[in-house]
Parts: C-alpha cells; structure tokens; sequence
C-alpha cells in the first residue's frame, strides 16, 4: 500500500546514507532542557538574521549596481552672455578661426565651471559651442554628462543653479554676464550636432530668402532624419518666417514627424514658438516673428510614411518695441503686434484709452487667439489680455467687454514660448443712458439688431437676447431656462435646451425601440432579421452585417445579397461576403489634403483647398452662376434647375458652360497655377424635374476630358441608396452665392455650417412643401444659409471615417437665411440609382 504524502514527520531523514540522530532528554531535567532549548533558538535565530542580512546586503549591491548606478545620458543646452566681446560677422561661421578661437575660450570657461562643482564635474563628456549671436555676444552650447542614475536629480539641481563668473582664459578675461541651461533630447541633440543637414542662413535687407526640406516639392523628406536651419537677421532686426507650404504625415502622439521653431539658436524648450505636424492649407497663417534678430527651425521624422515636407521663406524686418500706446480719439483699432502673424514672444503691450465727452467706452474683440499647450484657459498664466483685473486667453468666439467710464487700460502679455495669431479688436464710445442705439443691447455689452430679440436664436451668445420672452406659434419653450426654440429643433437628437426637453417627447415606451421614421417597436423585435421598422433601424446595428432581404434601407453588395449593417460602405470592414462594400474605385474619393483644422471660425472663409471638389460653373452672360461637385475624373453634379432656359439664354446647352476646378478666389480664376478649367460636353438634367416644386432638382454634367486629381482637385463621395445621415447631423454648404438677400456674389469661396433638421417639423415650416427626395438643413445659430449663386453647388457630410460624402445638392429656399425658413437640398441619396443608370457611378 503506498504511504500518503506528508509534509512533515517524525521519522529520521537520510543524508547521504547517515541517519541524522536526535537526542530525547529525560523529562525530569527541565532546567537543562530549557537550556539547551534556549541556546538552540539563540543559534537558529542568529543564523536566520545573519543570511537576512546577507540577502539583504546582496540585493542593495545588486540595486545599486543593476539600477541605482546605471549611467543616464544627460544634455543641456543654453546660452551664456558675454559682454566685453563684440559680435562680428565671422562669429556666424562655424569653419571661421575667429569662431574657433571664441569657442574655446567659452567652452574653457564652461568646463572649469563644471569642475569646480562637485555634483556636475565628475560626470561631464563633452561641451560644444554651437553657435553665437549679438547681444553683446550671445554663445550657444550643448553639453553632454553621463550620470549614475542616483545622482540625475542632483546633477538637474546643479546645472540649474549653476553660476558661471567671468573668468581668465589664456591672458583674456570673459565677462559674462547670463547662463541658461535647460536638459534636452540627448539624442536629438546629438544628431542634430553630427548630422549633415544642418544650414546656416542670413536675410539681406529688403531680401526674402526661401529655405525648404531636401527634395521638396518632388522628392519626400527622408526617414530618420535630423535636419535644423540657423536663421540670422541683421543686428537691431527681426525675423518674419513664413511657411508656404506644409505637407508632412499626420500629427501622432509624441511622435511621428514634426517641425519645431525656436526663438533661440538652440532648441531650448522654453523657447519653443510652434510645433508643427501635419498638413496645412496655403491660407492657413503659419506666420511667425521672432523677439530678436535669430531663430532656429529643427525637422525630426522617424521611419514611417513619404511625405513632400515644406517650404518656407523668411525676411528682415525692423525691430521695433513699440506696442500699444495712447488712444483719445472716440473709437479706434487694436491688434497684437504685427497682426495677423503671430505675435513675437516675450512682449508687453498697454493700451491707455480715454474717449472724449462724457461718453463710456467698450472694446470689441472681433478676433481672439491667445492659445498654449496644456495650459489652463481659466488661469491664463502665459499669454493673456488684462482689462480691470480679468485676463483673457485661449480661443475665444467674438465678445464685447464695457466700462462704466470713459477710461479703459488694455493690457497684452506673451511670454517667452509658444505664440498665436493674437487679437484684433475695436474701441467704441457710447452714451451711458443709449449704448446701442436703435439696437437691442446685449448683457455682454455686444449690440445686435432688434428683429433679433426673441426669434428662439442665441444671437448674443450669452442668450440674453432670448430671456423673458414671449414663444410664438413656431417656437416651443425650454422646461428649465424658460428659452423659446425654433419647433424645428424638436425630435432632431440634439440636446438644444440643455435639460433635453426638446427630445422628451419623442422617446417611446419603455421596452420600446424607437426608430429613424418615429415609429415605436418592441425591444424583442430588434435584430430579428425583419424590417419591423420599415426604415431599418430594428436590423442597422447588430453586430457583424447580416445577409437580408432586399428593401430600399439595406445596402446591396456586387453579388446581389443585401445586409443589414448602417453604412457599411468604406469603413474599412469588409462587410459584403464579396468584399463590394470596400471596393477602392468606390472609396477612394471624399479625400481632402488640406482638412479644417480644429479653430473657431473667425469669418465664413474657407481655405485653400479645404473643399476640393467644389466647382465653379460659369456662363460668358452671368460669370459664375451656379456651383457644382466633382465626382469623377469627368463628371460633375449639379441642380437641374441652373439649365433652365430663360429668355434670351439656353442654359441647356452645353457649349454655353465653362467649369472651374480647384478655384478659391474668383478673382485669380485665370492666374492661378492651381485652377483647372474644362469646357462642358454634355448636360442631362433629371427628366422628373419640376421647375414648380423643384422635386428632382439633380443634373450631371460631363466634361470635355479628364481632370488629374490633385490637392485641391478631389471628388466627393457618392452616397448609396441606404445610406443614413442623421437628423442633428452638422454638415457643410460652401459656394460663391451672394453675402445677403439681393446682394453680389462673394469673390472667395464661403462655408457654414448648418445641420439637418427633423423633415416633418420643416416640412410645417414651409407648408407641405418637401418630397422624399430631399433634405431641410439650417444653420444652427441662425443668419446664414445657401443663396443665389450657390445653386447646384454641394452638401457636405464629413463622416467618423474621415470621408467626404455628398449628402445634398443645393436646390431652394425662400430668400436667404431668413428666420424659420432652412434651404432645402436635393437628397443624393435618394438620386442613386439615376446616378448609376446615367453615369455609370
């Protein structure tokens, strides 16, 4: 029988064949027996404290050998002042001898500022100087230190403290006067130190030199790179640095490929004035002034993605202090020194101003970017505007600030790193008892028209227009604030009251789906494989896309089987068992280089290639006419109601027509190397077109050969027949069309945002006048809409997979944003299939 298994017994063990033996003491000799026991413990105990010990000691040695010692590479980089030497220009040349011979009398001093400190000597590798500049001679270096991981904090604390005195080197005394140092990136430092790509550029006056990446514009900047250009102007100059364009891979993380530009020459963090990655429309403002007469400009790329890289250009400009000043005129302009640029760093701007009479003054901020990097916009520590003891910073949409007397102080810091466009602003005078006469004055202090006041829009932008009023028959009011909204705005998914109380009411029972066309089922019927719905919402969303019956609401693959999934197309899930959702002739479109970039709009321009399907329609009569969008190499979409023939033109005929693409500005529409032009072949226009009721409203356009795509020549994506856009979805309108009701047409090309409002609340506003085939969309805080000249052009939807797709078609409206009467659309989706049978698409 085997013997169970015991942990602990009684029995002698055997140890290489010898029977340990253990002594049994009589039980009548206690005294000896605790003796003995005693001692035993004692020994037992000291052998256990004494191999503590020993384990101890061993891991503190391995501690400190494996981690508390380890070596840290260390480099700082700064400047120190030295003010009995005077700059000249052989300082500028790193080969020069008078270079030589002043670098190493800086780097002695350096270097015996080092020995002497007992926390920094022991550890210091190298020291460089790197560069010099004026004032009186300003000495860049690079320092490197390897340090025992114990002793980097300490070794931090003493370069931080670090006083350098002036000292004699070889018979010459060095006066200096400052010392900076800062750690950096050791090994960016020591690569932009080796590395051959380094370039050293001085501005002549009234001179622009441009500087670009190695290759650019035909050849991608290289991988693993470390490239910097040492821009210098003139002494008692500034520099203007100007990129022109921007093209590099897309920001990631803490990584990736990025530009950096310094107020130094040396990549100091603290005078950090941009960082860049990305792309960047020409019209963007990348626009930059330094504090003196240098900058730094530094390129790190890693291995991943080709990309063009940038060029820039840079001049000389005066140097100036003044900022500010005295204003006693009765109203005036203030901007951020050499606005719109980016203001220099390290500047203090006071604006005393004192209006005439027994008038008060109130200043309005029409422009407002004083935005940093993590930093709080609530403290505004950095850069900020000061007026009565309230600073001013971030981004901010127009406001209007008061003062209960005739006398205002406007302050303006920035401090010595990152910089923005600034501010541009007005002062105004008023009469204390009338302070916006003929106006409705706001709680801000801003002035806005009387027709304004209660029309259910936030005009003010603190809603004290809207307060205490009365809702009319087209409005309904806000539970909480008591606010009356435009009916409209009811069922569209958007919390526009704040307490949900303009989505209350459309929610079903509870256990109850509630689907896009309001119709209430049970829960249980959801991802049953059936329609309950009729619009598909009960089978859009239920994991993996599954194969169903064919209705009007399910995208239809290559194959001929429908599935179930909402939108499938090109979201980079092959959903289709044949892969036809993801086709790369149907999803390489909706593409745009030049993507908005995440600022408040300022203005209602858009930029340079931001919409680059956009088209410009032109007739030799009427110039531009109508708005068009490219979906194709060779063909264009448009509204049907732009080929009617009218007395004295046939708008249907092709030849009448001439096309613009990649146009902006109408005013460089024949100068422009970016700006494509095609005569029209041929045009067909939707033969179910109502010229009454404006159903249909759809026309494509072919063109008399193809265009090459390029950045700003895109075609937009066509949407499926099934594909959903959202009620409370924001979308886009861009075009040409007139400023105002009856007005002229806008010379560069104009965008708003608007979103999609709920079809049956519209469809009351304007009388039963909609149709299935299309779309009502208003611009959510009123005044601006579609307009003649914009007819035609597109309705873009930008979505979650970064895809443009052409969502509406502008078609009507009654005037232009006028209240409580949205622009109506044509619903491309609901256009698909003439699309396909008559172009192919």
């Amino acid at each position: 029988m085997k013997e169970p298994d015991i942990k602990y017994n009684n029995r002698p063990q055997s140890f290489n064949g010898i029977e340990e033996m253990v002594e049994f003491l009589p039980a009548t000799n206690t005294k000896k027996m605790e003796k003995m026991t005693l001692k035993r413990k004692l020994v037992i105990l000291g052998v256990v404290v004494g191999a503590a010990l020993v384990s101890l000691a061993a891991g503190l040695l391995v501690w400190h050998f494996a981690y508390r010692n380890v070596p840290v590479n260390k480099v700082f980089t700064g400047y120190l002042t030295v003010s009995n030497v005077e700059f000249v220009d052989a300082f500028e040349n790193p080969s020069s001898p008078e270079f030589a011979n002043l670098s190493s009398k800086v780097k002695e001093v350096l270097l015996n500022a080092y020995r002497n400190d007992p926390a920094i000597g022991p550890h210091v590798v190298s020291c460089n100087i790197t560069a010099f500049s004026e004032g009186s001679v300003i000495s860049y270096y690079l320092s490197e230190f390897k340090v025992p991981a114990y002793l980097e904090t300490a070794l931090d604390k003493a370069m931080s403290e670090l006083k350098v005195k002036t000292a004699s080197v070889r018979r010459f005394s060095l006066s200096v006067d400052t010392f900076v140092a800062y750690p950096t990136d050791p090994q960016v430092a020591r690569t932009f130190r080796d590395n051959l790509c380094s370039f050293f550029l001085h501005s002549s006056p009234g001179v622009t030199t441009p500087f670009s990446t190695v290759g650019f514009p035909n050849y991608p900047y290289r991988a693993n790179s470390r490239c910097q250009w040492a821009l210098r102007a003139d002494a008692g100059h500034m520099i203007l640095l100007h990129f022109k364009a921007f093209k590099m891979e897309p920001c990631k993380a803490n990584k990736g490929d990025y530009v950096t530009v310094y107020d130094s020459l040396t990549a100091l963090e603290p005078r950090v004035m941009v960082r860049l990655c990305g792309s960047y429309p020409p019209s963007y403002n990348l626009t930059f002034v330094s504090s003196q007469n240098v900058m730094l400009v530094t390129l790190v790329t890693d291995n991943v993605g080709k990309h063009p890289g940038f060029l820039a250009e840079f001049t000389q400009i005066q140097r100036t202090t003044l900022c500010g000043g005295v204003l006693r005129e009765a109203s005036g302009v203030l901007t951020t020194p050499f606005y719109p640029a980016h203001y220099p760093p390290n500047r203090e701007c006071t604006w005393d101003i004192q209006v005439p009479g027994n008038q008060f003054v109130k200043i309005r901020f029409l422009m407002f970017y004083l935005l940093e990097p993590s930093v709080p916009i609530t403290t505004c520590p950095n850069d900020y505007v000061e007026i009565r003891n309230q600073r001013f910073c971030g981004e901010r949409t127009p406001f209007v600030v008061s003062s209960n007397s005739s006398k205002m102080m406007v302050k303006f810091r920035s401090d010595q790193s990152y910089t923005d466009t600034g501010f541009m602003a007005e002062y105004l005078s008023y009469e204390p008892q009338n302070p916006c006469p003929d106006q409705f004055t706001c709680k801000s202090g801003r002035c806005i028209d009387l027709v304004r006041r209660c029309d259910g829009w936030n005009d003010c932008g603190d809603s004290s227009d809207e307060a205490l009023c009365t809702c009319s028959a087209l409005q309904f009011s806000c539970k909480t604030s008591q606010l009356c909204k435009p009916k409209f705005f009811l069922c569209d998914g958007v919390n526009d009251c704040g307490d949900g109380t303009d989505e209350l009411d459309c929610k079903c029972p509870e256990k109850y789906l509630k689907c896009r066309n309001g119709k209430c089922i049970p829960q249980e019927q959801k991802c049953d494989r059936t329609d309950n719905c009729g619009d598909g919402t009960d089978e859009s969303e239920c994991g993996d896309a599954l194969t169903t019956a064919c209705t009007e609401n399910t995208f239809k693959c290559d194959s001929g089987n429908c599935i179930t999934k909402l939108n499938p197309e090109c979201d980079t899930v092959k959903d289709c068992a044949d892969g036809s959702d993801e086709k790369e002739t149907s999803c390489s479109c909706g593409k745009r280089p030049y993507s908005r970039k995440t600022r408040i709009v300022g203005g209602v321009n858009a930029d340079i290639g931001e919409w680059p399907w956009q088209v410009s329609l032109h007739t030799k009569r009427d110039g531009h006419t109508c708005g068009a969008s490219l979906v194709s190499s060779t063909v264009l979409l448009s509204a049907a109601h732009c080929f009617q023939d009218a007395p004295g033109v046939r708008y249907s005929d092709a030849s009448v027509w001439t096309a613009y693409l990649g146009l902006h500005d109408q005013a460089t529409r024949t100068s422009s190397p970016d700006v494509v032009e095609r005569k029209i072949k041929k045009i067909v226009a939707h033969r179910g077109f109502s010229d009454y009721t404006y159903d249909n409203d759809i026309a494509y356009l072919e063109l008399d050969s193809p265009v090459t795509y390029t950045d700003f020549i895109q075609p937009i994506c066509i949407p499926e027949s099934s594909r959903v856009f959202p009620v409370g979805k924001s979308i886009w309108v861009t075009g040409w069309g007139a400023l105002s009701e009856g007005g002229s047409g806008a010379s560069v090309l104009q965008k708003a945002e608007i979103r999609i409002i709920n079809q049956t609340e519209c469809n009351k506003l304007l009388e039963g006048q909609l149709t299935a085939r299309m779309i009502c969309a208003g611009y959510v805080s009123g005044g601006i809409d579609a307009c003649q000249g914009d007819s035609g052009g597109p309705l873009s939807s930008v979505e979650t997979n970064g895809k443009v797709y052409l969502a509406g078609v502008v078609s009507w409206g009654e005037g232009c944003a006028r209240r409580n009467k949205p622009g109506i659309y044509t619903k491309v989706a609901a256009m698909r299939d003439w699309i396909k049978q008559n172009t192919g698409l």
